[in-house]
């Protein structure tokens, strides 16, 4: 076999690989002449040398090679997240520069809003002024205050805009549809407000009356990009609206999702991220929980399918047609 064959990256196997190690899983070992066809196997760690004889291989355990694998990815994607903060940090100053060709004579079409609390004036500047529509993608985020007077504030501000005539709608994950402080929200305010709720959302996302919008310009989300030009706020909000007709609602009027055979519309969701590899962390921040209450979720359905290991709820999960059926 060329060694071009060999040339994928380090969290992947190729065919012989695969075949090779499924063998010294089944017989407990297999030769060193058999690994030269799949040389991937040992540059990962998923075969290593017998101490009482060094010419065979035998496999370590599937579930420590895939949490070495999955170790490798999210390294690679931490590094990849803190290449994209540098790179941020070092073009702020530049698009200050840069926007200044494309700006009206008042106003930037870009700008970047260096903290939380500049974000937040901005935010509550263009409300001030707005008198038609906000549009809000809102993912959940642990470290947002949940403050009775920051509530308070967030409310009042929301129901001067709509004392205005103007409407509210946002988009939440559905673990929000629980969140006591989502409802008291929404119980507190009056006019045209609606709110809907999806598995995954998009990252943060606020548009006013079509003219400005909001968006993270970091990973933790200190730095914020406000954005006037036409082409990206139109896209933004198709983006919305396309996100809009697929959510459930959750008010005025709430719609309850249905359980079928015993498998909830938040394990189906789980469900769907566990078959794709991801992580509990992962899924944890995709659906807008914490990692304990993820795992919950992952045991009843483990318990519902009747799994005894995580390699065998996967095959379950694909085996039951949970994720083929429309809701």
């Amino acid at each position: 076999m060329t060694p071009e064959v060999h040339s994928h990256g380090a969290e992947e196997l190729c065919g012989a690989g695969l075949e090779l190690y499924a063998r010294a899983l089944r017989e407990g070992h297999v030769s060193s002449e058999s690994a030269v066809m799949a040389p991937c196997l040992i540059d990962n760690g998923m075969l290593h040398p017998a101490v009482e004889n060094l010419d065979r291989l035998e496999p370590v355990p599937p579930t420590v090679a895939l949490q070495r694998l999955l170790r490798s990815s999210e390294d690679r994607i931490a590094n990849e997240r803190r290449r994209g903060q540098h790179l941020a940090d070092v073009f702020e100053p530049l698009m200050r520069l840069g926007t200044r060709s494309v700006a009206t004579e008042d106003t930037p079409a870009l700008r970047i809003l260096s903290s939380k609390r500049r974000t937040g004036q901005a935010i509550e500047e263009a409300m001030a002024e707005g008198r038609r529509e906000l549009l809000a993608i809102q993912p959940h985020d642990t470290h947002v205050s949940r403050r009775p007077d920051i509530l308070e504030g967030a409310i009042k501000r929301d129901q001067d805009f709509l004392g205005r005539g103007a409407r509210i709608r946002a988009l939440y994950q559905h673990t929000m549809r629980h969140a006591p402080y989502a409802r008291a929200r929404y119980e507190h305010l009056t006019g045209d407000v609606e709110a809907r709720t999806l598995d995954e959302v998009t990252e943060r996302l606020i548009i006013i009356d079509r003219t400005v919008a909001f968006i993270p310009a970091s990973a933790d989300r200190s730095l914020a990009l406000e954005v006037r030009h036409p082409a990206l706020i139109a896209y933004f909000v198709n983006t919305f609206d396309r996100l809009w007709h697929l959510a459930t609602p959750m008010h005025p009027q709430a719609v309850h999702q249905p359980t079928l055979n015993g498998i909830t519309p938040r394990q189906r969701a789980i469900a769907a991220l566990l078959v794709e590899g991801h992580t509990d962390s992962d899924i944890a921040d995709r659906l807008g929980m914490n990692v304990r209450t993820a795992r919950v979720h992952i045991a009843k359905l483990a318990a519902t399918l009747g799994s005894e290991s995580r390699a065998q709820l996967g095959y379950l999960i694909g085996q039951s047609g949970i994720l083929d059926r429309e809701e």
